[in-house]
């Protein structure tokens, strides 16, 4: 995780973290920074404390985010991979309309902000979008609007809304008068938190090496409506994909993270049936991880 030789060209985290930057730029780090069995200093990334405090020095040094918090047990997300589905987007942007990307003209929904509301913060820093933070969680809302509040950067760059209708994505949200460039989504992604728990300890067993037994946990945290939802990632999708209908020719391109390659296959199926013209895949990979987004326009 402390290398990463494959982050998007623009990425500001190519390479191995240096930690004397950021512990000069945030000392609450140097508590956690070790030096592992090969002699690299890092963190305990099976640590959630560790992985908080890292993200908060991240997001000062290279986005002059001062103030970062989340209550205990909501979701922590790894920065550099958040940033590089911002750096996906502009380049999709580029690609496809005459926008200047690091422009607040780029108007994004955000489905799922969450309390972190990582990718407005992102967005708003490394090209200047203008965000619509959207949540089901009440006190997700409460600690976006707090974070959007403590930074002077942010002002007038990300406003959110409480989705009233937790069955719903889009409904409910888009107004009539509503226009965006993009809409975004890191989706629930497990169908229930035994599962969700099972892939944390997956994890965190990985970064042990196996050397050890550890306890169930969830080392970036979540809350059951970050992580969770009926049917699991393909079923949220299916339901995106439906939604996005109505709201055609108010969003340019509709995006979401998939984390399963397998969900790519029905989801175009769908796509095709609904007769939506505008359909990518796009690839991105962080060290030895790869992911993708999908993305699709009625424009």
């Amino acid at each position: 995780m402390t290398n990463k030789p494959l982050l998007h060209p623009r990425s500001l985290h190519h390479g191995r973290y240096d930690f004397d930057a950021l512990c000069a730029c945030l000392p609450a780090l140097s508590e956690f920074v070790i030096c592992n069995e090969h002699g690299i200093v890092t963190i305990d990334f099976s640590n959630p404390d560790a992985i908080l405090t890292l993200n908060q020095a991240l997001l000062k040094f290279f986005y002059h985010i001062d103030f970062w918090q989340i209550p205990k047990g909501y979701l922590c997300p790894p920065i550099p991979g958040r940033a590089d589905y911002i750096h996906y987007l502009a380049d999709l942007l580029s690609s496809s309309t005459t926008l200047n990307v690091h422009s607040a003209q780029v108007k994004v929904l955000d489905i799922g902000c969450g309390a972190n509301c990582i990718y407005p913060l992102l967005g708003s820093q490394i090209y200047n979008w203008s965000f619509v933070g959207v949540d089901i969680d009440t006190l997700a809302i409460k600690i976006a609007n707090l974070l959007i509040k403590s930074n002077k950067v942010l002002n007038k760059k990300i406003k959110t809304r409480l989705q009233k209708q937790p069955k719903s994505i889009f409904n409910g949200i888009i107004q009539p008068q509503d226009k965006f460039t993009l809409s975004m989504c890191n989706p629930p992604f497990h169908a229930s938190m035994e599962k969700a728990l099972a892939g944390s300890t997956r994890k965190v067993n990985n970064l042990n090496k196996g050397k050890t037994n550890v306890p169930v946990k969830l080392n970036f945290a979540g809350q059951e409506t970050e992580l969770c939802c009926a049917g699991g990632e393909i079923a949220f999708l299916k339901q995106m994909v439906t939604e996005s209908v109505q709201y055609a020719q108010q969003v340019l391109w509709f995006t979401s993270l998939v984390s399963k390659s397998e969900n790519i296959a029905p989801l175009k199926k769908l796509l095709k049936q609904l007769n939506v013209p505008k359909v990518q895949v796009i690839k991105m990979q962080q060290g030895q991880k790869i992911s993708r987004f999908i993305a699709w326009s009625f424009v």
